[in-house]
Protein backbone atom coordinates (compact mmCIF):
# COMPACT_ATOMS: atom_id res chain seq x y z
CA UNK A 1 0.00 0.00 0.00
CA UNK A 2 0.70 3.62 -0.31
CA UNK A 3 2.26 5.74 2.32
CA UNK A 4 -0.68 7.89 2.94
CA UNK A 5 -0.79 11.06 4.71
CA UNK A 6 -3.14 10.22 7.85
CA UNK A 7 -3.98 12.67 11.15
CA UNK A 8 -1.70 11.77 13.68
CA UNK A 9 -3.81 11.99 17.36
CA UNK A 10 -1.41 12.75 20.23
CA UNK A 11 -2.35 11.49 23.79
CA UNK A 12 -0.72 11.03 27.19
CA UNK A 13 -1.49 7.84 29.73
CA UNK A 14 -0.47 8.49 32.86
CA UNK A 15 1.34 4.86 34.51
CA UNK A 16 3.16 4.74 37.75
CA UNK A 17 5.78 6.67 37.98
CA UNK A 18 5.61 8.02 34.26
CA UNK A 19 3.62 9.59 31.73
CA UNK A 20 3.57 7.88 28.43
CA UNK A 21 3.05 9.37 25.09
CA UNK A 22 1.44 7.61 22.29
CA UNK A 23 0.27 8.71 19.12
CA UNK A 24 -2.58 7.40 17.44
CA UNK A 25 -3.70 7.25 13.06
CA UNK A 26 -5.46 4.92 10.71
CA UNK A 27 -8.65 3.21 10.99
CA UNK A 28 -9.44 -0.81 11.36
CA UNK A 29 -8.16 -3.29 13.94
CA UNK A 30 -5.68 -1.94 16.71
CA UNK A 31 -1.91 -2.47 15.80
CA UNK A 32 0.55 -1.64 18.96
CA UNK A 33 4.19 -0.88 17.19
CA UNK A 34 6.70 -0.62 20.36
CA UNK A 35 10.06 0.85 19.20
CA UNK A 36 13.40 0.19 20.68
CA UNK A 37 15.61 2.40 22.80
CA UNK A 38 17.58 4.74 22.83
CA UNK A 39 14.57 5.69 19.71
CA UNK A 40 10.95 6.77 20.09
CA UNK A 41 8.01 6.64 18.60
CA UNK A 42 9.22 8.61 15.50
CA UNK A 43 11.17 5.57 14.57
CA UNK A 44 8.19 4.14 13.14
CA UNK A 45 6.55 6.56 11.99
CA UNK A 46 6.71 6.10 8.31
CA UNK A 47 5.93 2.22 8.97
CA UNK A 48 2.64 3.15 10.67
CA UNK A 49 1.37 5.51 7.86
CA UNK A 50 2.32 2.74 5.58
CA UNK A 51 -0.35 0.59 7.68
CA UNK A 52 -2.89 3.41 8.68
CA UNK A 53 -5.01 2.36 5.84
CA UNK A 54 -5.76 -0.92 7.02
CA UNK A 55 -5.01 -1.00 11.05
CA UNK A 56 -5.77 1.79 13.82
CA UNK A 57 -1.64 2.38 14.73
CA UNK A 58 -0.85 3.18 18.10
CA UNK A 59 3.03 3.92 18.36
CA UNK A 60 4.81 5.54 21.83
CA UNK A 61 7.44 6.65 23.88
CA UNK A 62 8.55 4.46 26.62
CA UNK A 63 9.17 5.41 29.77
CA UNK A 64 11.99 7.46 30.69
CA UNK A 65 12.74 8.48 26.46
CA UNK A 66 11.47 11.64 24.71
CA UNK A 67 8.40 12.70 25.73
CA UNK A 68 7.30 9.57 28.38
CA UNK A 69 8.87 11.59 31.24
CA UNK A 70 9.19 9.98 34.46
CA UNK A 71 7.41 10.99 37.20
CA UNK A 72 9.40 9.34 40.04
CA UNK A 73 13.25 9.53 40.70
CA UNK A 74 15.27 7.75 37.57
CA UNK A 75 15.55 3.95 38.15
CA UNK A 76 16.71 0.84 36.35
CA UNK A 77 14.08 0.04 33.98
CA UNK A 78 13.82 -3.93 33.16
CA UNK A 79 11.76 -5.34 30.68
CA UNK A 80 8.89 -6.40 33.13
CA UNK A 81 8.05 -2.13 33.54
CA UNK A 82 8.39 -1.81 30.08
CA UNK A 83 5.81 -4.73 29.92
CA UNK A 84 3.34 -3.74 32.62
CA UNK A 85 3.25 -0.40 30.62
CA UNK A 86 2.58 -1.94 27.56
CA UNK A 87 -0.53 -3.77 29.16
CA UNK A 88 -1.55 -0.54 30.95
CA UNK A 89 -1.75 1.02 26.95
CA UNK A 90 -3.52 -1.86 25.68
CA UNK A 91 -6.57 -1.98 28.46
CA UNK A 92 -7.18 1.92 28.07
CA UNK A 93 -6.91 1.24 24.25
CA UNK A 94 -9.97 -1.32 24.06
CA UNK A 95 -11.15 -4.56 24.98
CA UNK A 96 -10.42 -6.49 21.73
CA UNK A 97 -6.97 -7.92 21.94
CA UNK A 98 -4.52 -6.17 19.25
CA UNK A 99 -1.85 -7.22 16.87
CA UNK A 100 1.61 -6.24 18.03
CA UNK A 101 4.99 -5.19 16.79
CA UNK A 102 7.98 -5.11 18.33
CA UNK A 103 11.85 -3.37 17.11
CA UNK A 104 14.60 -4.28 18.70
CA UNK A 105 14.53 -3.70 22.39
CA UNK A 106 10.58 -2.78 22.08
CA UNK A 107 10.20 -6.47 20.92
CA UNK A 108 11.36 -7.76 24.47
CA UNK A 109 8.61 -5.23 25.78
CA UNK A 110 6.02 -7.57 22.99
CA UNK A 111 7.48 -10.91 24.04
CA UNK A 112 7.10 -10.06 27.73
CA UNK A 113 3.34 -8.49 27.31
CA UNK A 114 2.18 -11.84 25.41
CA UNK A 115 3.57 -14.38 27.75
CA UNK A 116 2.25 -12.90 30.37
CA UNK A 117 -0.98 -11.13 28.79
CA UNK A 118 -1.67 -13.13 25.94
CA UNK A 119 -5.17 -12.24 26.39
CA UNK A 120 -4.12 -8.92 25.25
CA UNK A 121 -2.19 -9.81 21.79
CA UNK A 122 -4.17 -11.40 18.63
CA UNK A 123 -0.72 -12.15 17.11
CA UNK A 124 3.09 -10.65 17.28
CA UNK A 125 5.88 -9.93 14.79
CA UNK A 126 9.57 -9.31 16.78
CA UNK A 127 12.04 -7.75 14.46
CA UNK A 128 15.73 -8.36 15.40
CA UNK A 129 15.15 -8.67 19.33
CA UNK A 130 18.35 -8.09 21.37
CA UNK A 131 18.38 -11.57 23.47
CA UNK A 132 22.30 -11.68 24.37
CA UNK A 133 20.82 -14.59 27.23
CA UNK A 134 19.67 -16.60 24.88
CA UNK A 135 23.31 -17.01 22.89
CA UNK A 136 25.49 -19.95 23.51
CA UNK A 137 28.03 -17.30 24.43
CA UNK A 138 26.01 -15.30 27.06
CA UNK A 139 28.83 -14.80 28.98
CA UNK A 140 31.14 -13.14 26.35
CA UNK A 141 28.50 -10.82 26.11
CA UNK A 142 27.87 -10.22 29.30
CA UNK A 143 31.38 -8.96 29.14
CA UNK A 144 30.94 -6.66 26.55
CA UNK A 145 27.61 -5.10 27.15
CA UNK A 146 29.21 -4.08 30.73
CA UNK A 147 32.30 -2.78 28.52
CA UNK A 148 29.98 -0.61 26.57
CA UNK A 149 28.16 1.01 29.99
CA UNK A 150 31.74 0.99 31.59
CA UNK A 151 32.61 3.28 29.03
CA UNK A 152 29.79 5.15 29.30
CA UNK A 153 31.01 5.75 33.25
CA UNK A 154 34.77 6.88 32.31
CA UNK A 155 34.16 8.24 28.84
CA UNK A 156 31.15 9.56 28.08
CA UNK A 157 27.84 8.69 25.69
CA UNK A 158 29.82 9.12 22.44
CA UNK A 159 32.20 6.80 23.01
CA UNK A 160 29.70 4.26 24.43
CA UNK A 161 27.82 4.23 21.67
CA UNK A 162 30.16 3.71 19.06
CA UNK A 163 31.05 0.18 21.02
CA UNK A 164 27.48 -0.29 21.41
CA UNK A 165 26.37 -0.14 17.57
CA UNK A 166 29.23 -2.74 17.40
CA UNK A 167 27.12 -5.44 19.06
CA UNK A 168 24.18 -4.27 16.63
CA UNK A 169 26.10 -4.50 13.29
CA UNK A 170 28.82 -7.12 14.03
CA UNK A 171 32.13 -6.31 14.48
CA UNK A 172 33.24 -7.45 10.75
CA UNK A 173 29.75 -5.52 9.08
CA UNK A 174 29.64 -2.14 7.41
CA UNK A 175 28.71 1.24 9.34
CA UNK A 176 24.65 0.52 9.66
CA UNK A 177 22.88 1.89 6.60
CA UNK A 178 21.22 5.56 7.77
CA UNK A 179 18.25 6.58 6.13
CA UNK A 180 17.97 9.38 3.30
CA UNK A 181 16.42 12.50 5.13
CA UNK A 182 14.61 13.47 1.99
CA UNK A 183 12.54 9.97 2.31
CA UNK A 184 11.86 10.56 6.24
CA UNK A 185 8.51 11.32 7.38
CA UNK A 186 9.21 14.41 9.94
CA UNK A 187 8.38 12.94 13.03
CA UNK A 188 11.45 10.59 12.43
CA UNK A 189 13.43 13.58 11.39
CA UNK A 190 12.90 15.28 15.01
CA UNK A 191 13.40 11.70 16.69
CA UNK A 192 17.45 11.74 15.32
CA UNK A 193 17.13 15.06 17.84
CA UNK A 194 15.19 13.72 20.52
CA UNK A 195 17.72 10.19 20.66
CA UNK A 196 20.96 12.76 21.76
CA UNK A 197 18.54 13.43 24.75
CA UNK A 198 18.01 9.69 25.44
CA UNK A 199 21.61 8.26 25.60
CA UNK A 200 22.20 8.77 29.31
CA UNK A 201 19.23 7.27 30.15
CA UNK A 202 19.27 4.59 28.21
CA UNK A 203 23.16 3.99 28.64
CA UNK A 204 22.37 4.30 32.61
CA UNK A 205 19.57 2.91 33.27
CA UNK A 206 18.34 0.61 30.27
CA UNK A 207 20.83 -0.88 29.09
CA UNK A 208 21.99 -3.49 31.32
CA UNK A 209 19.00 -4.56 32.79
CA UNK A 210 17.14 -4.75 29.61
CA UNK A 211 19.65 -7.05 28.01
CA UNK A 212 19.14 -9.64 30.98
CA UNK A 213 15.69 -10.42 29.99
CA UNK A 214 15.13 -13.69 28.83
CA UNK A 215 11.73 -14.68 27.30
CA UNK A 216 9.41 -17.20 28.43
CA UNK A 217 9.97 -19.84 25.99
CA UNK A 218 7.52 -22.17 27.33
CA UNK A 219 4.57 -19.79 27.61
CA UNK A 220 4.87 -18.05 24.14
CA UNK A 221 4.98 -21.93 22.55
CA UNK A 222 2.51 -22.91 24.64
CA UNK A 223 0.25 -20.23 24.92
CA UNK A 224 -2.46 -19.04 22.09
CA UNK A 225 -0.33 -15.91 20.68
CA UNK A 226 1.20 -16.05 17.11
CA UNK A 227 4.69 -15.49 16.74
CA UNK A 228 6.56 -14.41 14.11
CA UNK A 229 10.54 -13.46 14.14
CA UNK A 230 11.39 -10.99 11.74
CA UNK A 231 15.64 -10.71 10.23
CA UNK A 232 17.03 -8.00 7.82
CA UNK A 233 18.77 -9.60 4.91
CA UNK A 234 21.45 -7.46 5.07
CA UNK A 235 21.95 -7.94 8.99
CA UNK A 236 25.64 -9.22 9.76
CA UNK A 237 26.27 -11.60 12.94
CA UNK A 238 25.44 -8.67 15.45
CA UNK A 239 23.45 -9.60 18.75
CA UNK A 240 19.36 -8.76 17.38
CA UNK A 241 20.06 -11.04 14.09
CA UNK A 242 21.71 -13.39 16.02
CA UNK A 243 19.47 -13.59 19.10
CA UNK A 244 16.35 -13.70 16.64
CA UNK A 245 17.61 -17.13 14.86
CA UNK A 246 18.05 -18.55 18.20
CA UNK A 247 14.39 -17.49 19.21
CA UNK A 248 12.94 -18.21 15.69
CA UNK A 249 14.14 -21.89 16.51
CA UNK A 250 13.38 -21.63 20.24
CA UNK A 251 10.03 -21.04 19.30
CA UNK A 252 9.82 -23.57 16.35
CA UNK A 253 9.02 -21.09 13.62
CA UNK A 254 10.87 -20.13 10.48
CA UNK A 255 12.52 -16.88 10.47
CA UNK A 256 10.78 -13.93 8.46
CA UNK A 257 13.18 -12.19 5.87
CA UNK A 258 12.76 -8.48 5.85
CA UNK A 259 14.74 -5.97 3.46
CA UNK A 260 17.70 -3.91 4.88
CA UNK A 261 19.59 -4.36 8.10
CA UNK A 262 18.77 -3.67 12.19
CA UNK A 263 17.08 0.06 10.59
CA UNK A 264 15.08 -1.94 7.51
CA UNK A 265 11.42 -1.08 9.30
CA UNK A 266 12.66 2.89 8.78
CA UNK A 267 14.71 2.60 5.59
CA UNK A 268 12.36 0.44 3.70
CA UNK A 269 8.89 1.34 5.70
CA UNK A 270 6.35 0.57 3.02
CA UNK A 271 7.80 -3.10 1.59
CA UNK A 272 8.03 -4.39 5.39
CA UNK A 273 4.55 -3.00 5.74
CA UNK A 274 3.73 -5.25 3.13
CA UNK A 275 5.47 -8.32 5.03
CA UNK A 276 4.18 -7.19 8.66
CA UNK A 277 0.67 -7.38 6.87
CA UNK A 278 0.77 -10.55 5.41
CA UNK A 279 2.40 -11.98 9.02
CA UNK A 280 0.19 -11.01 10.96
CA UNK A 281 -2.97 -12.09 8.56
Amino acid sequence: MNNVQTEVETKTLRVPGARLHYEVRGTGPLLLMIPGAPGDAGALAGLGACLADRYTVVTYDQRGLSRSALTEPPADQDVAVFGDDAHRLLTVLGDEPAYVLGNSGGALTALDLAARHPEQVRALVVHEPPLPELLPDRDHWRAVFQDVYDTYRDQGAGAAMGKFVVTVTGADAAPPAMPDPSQMPPEALEMMGRIQGNLDHFLARILLPVLRFTPDIAALRSGPVPVAVGIGTASGDGVPALSARVLAERLGVEPLAFPGDHQGLAIDAAACAEIIHAALA
